[in-house]
């Protein structure tokens, strides 16, 4: 058991969540993002007859690892693009605008104050 957890700690690291930073020649930064599962179980059994030891044991472990997004950063702008199907329903498209509905209300209201005398 103590071996496949150590290999499950392996397979599950940080940067296999985020992935390192990849840059093109004309200077677009991608990090892969992606969504890591995994599973693992053990069992065993004890065939006690008396002054004899049996013992019957075994372990696994499987780790998925699916992309589900790059980050690009270009000219200091950041957007997520999805690897996923696009979104089907009015509620799964609110929420991929939700971002860019932020940054567009926070440029608004940045001009907005940038607009007033005092």
């Amino acid at each position: 058991m103590n071996s496949t957890m150590e290999k499950v700690r392996e397979m599950v690291d940080a940067n296999n969540i985020v992935g390192a930073p990849i840059t093109t020649p004309d200077g677009v930064t991608l990090i892969p993002i992606s969504r890591v599962s995994f599973g693992f179980g053990s069992g065993g059994g004890d065939y006690g007859k008396p002054g004899q030891n049996n013992f019957g044991g075994g372990g696994g472990a499987g780790v998925k690892i699916d992309p589900v997004a790059f980050l690009v950063i270009k000219d200091g702008t950041t957007r997520v693009m999805p690897v996923a199907v696009p979104p089907v329903s009015t509620v799964d498209r609110i929420v991929d605008m939700a971002p860019d509905i932020v940054d567009k209300i926070g440029k608004f209201f940045d001009k907005k104050d940038g607009d007033e005398t005092v």
